[in-house]
């Protein structure tokens, strides 16, 4: 019996407590704007306002309460009521989950429960927890603890049952979930330059809080970079699939019905007469119940079967538009007994489509930059391996954000190599753009025959022009408030001393191994990097290598950590002992980096040493009087007839050598000495002790003297001098016939 059935007139008068208790009772009951239910002690429905939808009637009256509501969680919250019962005082806005026959979907209940208790009747009397009752001892206790700030009831107090106060919030948890699924795309999405991170983000933010499942595909040709087509899509458009998820209860990806077999990256094109098609036709979300009748699935019986086998009964296609083209599709499902879309949830899909379709094109746009940078800077790269006179070469070029970094073989005078690793810091074309600035002048200071310090020195210079030019640069331009910051390593290999003479500007400096695979100590000082306001001295380090030596020209990405130098010392050692490539070689070190190393790009040259055959060069030494030039013409011929070179190039070749050697004679110092190199080119070298230069004259018509260098120039492909401490070499190279 509840407490709304005891007799108005039991003991009192017409005006007295009991009417006024059944007066309190019935505008309790019909007037309040909160649904009331009363249980009994065994949880059973006594009583029910109108407000509770359709429960009050005569069906439901003595149900579970637990059933009344269909819960998902029956259990939890018996033992929830069962400890108010049991006095552990009132229960307060507890949210449960269940349905109501009346009402479809789920529902969304604010559960609220007191005791109800007869003071004035003995302990144990009818009416309170007897045996039998569940109302009987507290339950285990619930992971909620139930809100009773008053403090827990007498529990010797009889209890005639619960009031429980039930309010259905499902359109404001609905709202509730809406704001929260909006909030997480805007504080998940946009925070990457990468299309499918941006991707994967955005369905993170939106599965499983707002659907049950969730695909976003992107126009293919969008994801490397091109502008996206303005709407509507022509049809044969394809698609990129760019993320999926769903939610763990969702056993099968609805996605792989009318996305049926594409995993991430699989393309499609959209069917024709389906919501997908219609979407990005006129650029308007479409809402639409997924059901066995559903048309437009007949003609694709494997994609209804997996719509049907993953229970989705609710899909919002919206597209992924901006400024009127197309990025994207966006597909949203709902499935099993989840409540199913409405409009305002396609109003929510829209303005989060909306965010997504900003990241993705700015991620696109990102995108199309990086990979004009990377072109530029690939073409400003060697082109293909060049072949040196005594030193073997391999590079790895990681590709990344860092579009500056570069290497560099280029041969010099006298069978010499120079080696070269920079970088430039930053991304984007500026970026590659001042990487082909640095690398073309360097390349220029090869040319020169200068020591490596003296050419990083005046690579320097050329450095703090370029950044005095972008500071004079207008405020407005974005260019000038950027750093710039670069780094180069710079070394000359000679094989006729095996030697390699190393500097660097604030670069890494290079690793040598020995072709017994022991580490070969090479101490370089650090000079200033290319852009820095020191300007400090750059000072060489010189060390005399084994034949077969391998020396490693890296940048600083490849030493993520401070293991790094010993962990690619070792490989190199491994692979050296183990007589693998030098490809194979830099791909080993490769394979060695850290998995959590992300590079930003990166760039590794290799160079095995190695010397010149003495089959392949001639040296002697010439005496300084006027004889000489005569003598080494015989000795020219004699040589170059012995390694089979045509008379043309003989004939040359002996001219050249006899103006050098006659204006070492009349000009230079002893010693003089003259060089042969056969290499893909025919190289002249004469040597003598003075260090003054030649220069080349242009003789007027009556002159008698002044042709010498000019003819030499005429016949040699390229001429220089260079210079050392115990003199000067004027040198000439000549390309061969079938060598071109």
């Amino acid at each position: 019996m509840s407490y709304a059935d005891t007799p108005t007139g039991a003991g009192a008068g017409k005006d007295g407590p009991g009417a006024l208790d059944d007066a309190l009772l019935e505008a309790l009951f019909a007037q309040t704007a909160v649904g009331l239910v009363v249980l009994d002690p065994r949880l059973r429905l006594v009583r029910a306002n109108s407000l509770v939808e359709g429960v009050g009637t005569e069906e439901y009256i003595g149900l579970p309460f637990t059933e009344v509501f269909r819960l998902d969680d029956p259990d939890g919250c018996e033992r929830l009521l069962r400890r108010v019962l049991a006095g552990d005082g009132p229960v307060r806005d507890h949210l449960v989950r269940g349905r109501l026959r009346q009402i479809p979907g789920d529902r969304t209940f604010l559960v609220s429960a007191y005791r109800l208790e007869n003071p004035t009747a003995p302990a144990g009397s009818a009416g309170s927890a007897g045996p039998g009752s569940p109302a009987g001892p507290a339950s285990p206790a619930s992971p909620t603890a139930p809100d009773s700030p008053a403090g827990p009831a007498d529990p010797h107090t009889p209890t005639i049952g619960l009031l429980s106060a039930v309010v259905d919030v499902t359109e404001r948890e609905r709202a509730r979930a809406r704001e929260t699924a909006l909030a997480a795309v805007r504080d998940a999405v946009g925070g990457s330059l990468d299309v499918a991170a941006t991707c994967r983000s955005f369905i993170d933010a939106l599965v499983p809080g707002f659907a049950g499942a969730a695909v976003v595909e992107v126009v293919d040709e969008v994801l490397r970079g091109a502008d996206p087509p303005v709407g509507p899509l022509p049809p044969e458009t394809p698609l990129r699939r760019a993320a999926t998820g769903r939610c763990a209860t969702v056993r099968t990806d609805p996605g792989d019905g009318p996305h049926r077999g594409r995993p991430v990256g699989g393309t499609r094109r959209l069917p024709p007469r389906t919501p997908y098609a219609l979407a990005v036709a006129d650029l308007r979300p479409r809402l639409v119940p997924l059901t066995a009748d559903t048309p437009w699935l007949a003609a694709d019986p494997d994609g209804a079967g997996a719509l049907a086998r993953a229970g989705a009964h609710s899909l919002i296609v919206v597209p992924l538009t901006l400024r009127g083209a197309v990025l994207g599709l966006l597909s949203l499902y709902r499935c099993g007994s989840a409540e199913p879309f409405d409009e305002d949830d396609v109003s929510l899909a829209a303005t989060a489509a909306t965010r997504a379709a900003l990241a993705v094109d700015n991620a696109r746009r990102y995108e199309r930059e990086h990979l004009i940078a990377s072109t530029v800077q690939r073409r400003l790269l060697p082109q293909a391996e060049r072949h040196q006179a005594a030193v073997e070469t391999a590079h790895v070029l990681l590709p990344g954000r860092d579009s500056g970094c570069w290497f560099d073989t280029i041969a010099l005078s006298g069978a010499r190599t120079a080696l070269v690793v920079g970088g430039v810091a930053g991304e984007g074309l500026q970026s590659a753009i001042a990487m082909g600035q640095l690398r073309t002048v360097i390349q220029a200071l090869a040319g020169l025959d200068l020591e490596p310090e003296e050419v990083l020195a005046r690579l320097k210079e050329t450095a703090d022009r370029l950044a005095d030019e972008r500071a004079a640069l207008p405020p407005s331009d974005a260019l000038q408030g950027e750093e710039l910051r670069a780094g180069c390593v710079y070394g000359v290999y000679d094989p006729f001393t095996r030697t390699c003479t190393v500097a660097r500007a604030g670069h890494p400096a290079p690793l040598a191994v020995g072709p017994d695979g022991r580490a070969v100590a090479l101490d370089v000082p650090e000079g200033p990097g290319l852009f820095d306001a020191d300007g400090g001295l750059f000072a060489p380090a010189a060390v005399t290598l084994e034949e077969g030596s391998v020396l490693a020209f890296c940048t600083g990405d490849l030493l993520p950590d401070e293991h790094a130098e010993e962990r690619i010392t070792r490989t190199l050692a491994d692979g050296i002992r183990s007589g693998r490539g030098l490809q194979q070689l830099g791909d080993d070190i490769v394979y060695a980096l850290p998995d959590d190393t992300r590079s930003a790009g990166a760039a590794l040259l290799l160079a095995r040493t190695g010397t010149v055959s003495d089959h392949r060069v001639a040296t002697w030494d010439l005496a300084q009087d006027r004889a000489t030039p005569a003598t080494a013409r015989l000795l020219v011929r004699d040589r170059l007839q012995g390694w089979g070179l045509d008379e043309d190039t003989v004939d040359a070749t002996e001219l050249i050598v006899s103006e050098l050697v006659t204006n070492a004679v009349r000009y230079g110092t002893p010693p003089l000495r003259l060089r042969l190199l056969l290499d893909t080119t025919l190289t002249c070298e004469v040597h003598d002790g003075s260090t003054a230069s030649p220069h080349l004259r242009h003789a007027r018509t009556v002159d008698e003297g002044g042709r010498g260098l000019f003819i030499v120039s005429r016949l040699a492909t390229h001429w220089g001098a260079r210079h050392g401490p115990d003199g000067k070499v004027l040198w000439t190279e000549q390309d061969l016939p079938g060598n071109g």
